[in-house]
């Protein structure tokens, strides 16, 4: 049980810990100052957070060197924050060129997001992923989104649904769990709708 407990700090520790809490207040004021325009909460908190352990980490390694954190330290919190804002973190430097990386979307601005859990018949995902799509022609874009609502408006509810469900790539048997059907009867529905859609959308020759 011994080998559980903490390691008591010493009391050398316990003043260095005590003098970068008085610290503290200033670091994290600067922080909040410095990351003001980040796009939400939870990233200025990230952020600052990351600026508090880069502060910290400096703060003994000045001690180890001789010199007294506590007589600079506005210096800290700006070579702190600056950091952080490069990608710099107390575990390795963020790769700026990764799109998942913070760092990359705040310095070229922009977010990632996940698909949305909803549709509608006024509109769904696929229609706005087709808004910057370079690829499909333009006429195709735009007959897609005026026959796919309509389409779904001749079906049930229930077919919209496990519709919606399966283009968002849900399984099988899970959409057959969700809507109290079989995977094979699942699996039927999915024919049935490819063929729905394709009369739907096929040429109608010209009324006489």
């Amino acid at each position: 049980m011994s080998l559980l407990r903490p390691r008591p700090q010493s009391p050398v520790g316990q003043r260095h810990h005590q003098g970068f809490l008085t610290l503290l207040p200033r670091i994290e004021r600067h922080g909040r100052v410095f990351f003001r325009f980040l796009p939400s909460e939870e990233a200025r908190e990230e952020a600052i957070a990351e600026m508090i352990a880069l502060s910290w980490k400096w703060y003994l390694r000045l001690i180890e060197r001789g010199k007294d954190p506590e007589h600079f330290p506005s210096a800290i919190a700006a070579y702190a924050a600056r950091a952080v804002w490069s990608g710099r973190r107390l575990c390795g430097q963020e790769k700026s060129k990764d799109v998942l990386s913070p760092t990359a979307q705040t310095r070229h601005a922009f977010r990632v997001r996940s698909l949305p859990a909803a549709s509608t018949l006024s509109g769904n995902a696929f229609d706005e992923a087709l808004q910057d799509n370079a690829q499909t022609p333009v006429p195709d874009q735009v007959s897609f989104r005026l026959d796919f609502p309509a389409w779904l408006a001749t079906r049930s509810e229930r077919d919209r649904g496990v519709i919606l469900d399966l283009m968002h790539g849900e399984r099988t048997v899970d959409v057959a769990a969700k809507y109290g059907l079989s995977p094979g009867r699942v699996s039927q529905l999915r024919l049935e709708f490819c063929s729905d859609w394709r009369r739907f959308t096929e040429p109608r020759p010209p009324a006489a």
